[in-house]
């Protein structure tokens, strides 16, 4: 489907990053679609295969460099022990059950907040996506500083979010970014366009699946 290839938690880095995200991304939609027909739509995602594309957006934090160092290595050691959790459990419906049943869903290194820290990056590069395709500022500092502050700060401390702030000054400029993602300013905007339109349903249903169990989204 791409390629990338996942050798136990390693993964290598693709040659087209954008394309492969949204080719991924794109599966995960249409799986949820086909299975949906009037379901509540919980658990019908794959652990594992969600895992496998997820690790393609760490490439996308690596690519912005220094500034988002933080969260490419909170996101992959997040995604490392949900690939440890898919050896004994199938869907992410089932890690949330378990974390339910034993009093753990809001536990540090639970199954439940590493998942919604997951959901949390796949979410901030979508929100850097449409600020990039809004902006043609050749800065990226505006993009990624908007997109942070909708969907990370809010869940930060004041250090976390004072390190990130000066951090934005290391990020690459927008051509230095296409040319480390190996596409044109055209091309990168209808992959990203596609990431957008396909991970929105993703992050939506794994919002669901908490709030199906009664769990608030405010952490």
């Amino acid at each position: 489907m791409f390629n990338c290839k996942v050798i136990e938690n390693e993964v290598t880095p693709p040659t087209m990053p954008l394309s492969s995200m949204a080719d991924a991304f794109e599966e995960l939609a249409k799986t949820l679609k086909c299975r949906s027909n009037g379901s509540t739509g919980q658990g019908m995602l794959r652990l594992d295969n969600f895992c496998q594309d997820c690790y393609l957006v760490s490439f996308l934090f690596n690519s912005l460099g220094l500034a988002f160092k933080f969260a490419e290595l909170e996101y992959v050691a997040k995604l490392d022990a949900l690939v440890e959790a898919s050896k004994s459990f199938d869907t992410l419906g089932d890690i949330l059950d378990r974390d339910i049943a034993h009093d753990t869903v809001k536990t540090s290194g639970s199954f439940s907040r590493n998942l919604r820290r997951v959901r949390q990056g796949l979410d901030l590069i979508r929100a850097i996506f449409e600020n990039f395709l809004s902006n043609d500022d050749n800065s990226l500092r505006e993009v990624a500083s908007t997109a942070y502050a909708q969907v990370c700060a809010p869940y930060h401390t004041w250090a976390v979010r004072t390190a990130v702030a000066a951090g934005m000054y290391t990020l690459p400029t927008r051509d230095q970014l296409l040319e480390r993602l190996n596409e044109t300013d055209q091309s990168a905007k209808k992959k990203m366009r596609r990431y957008i339109k396909a991970s929105r349903p993703v992050i939506e249903y794994i919002d669901k699946l908490y709030l199906s169990r009664n769990i608030i989204l405010d952490w």
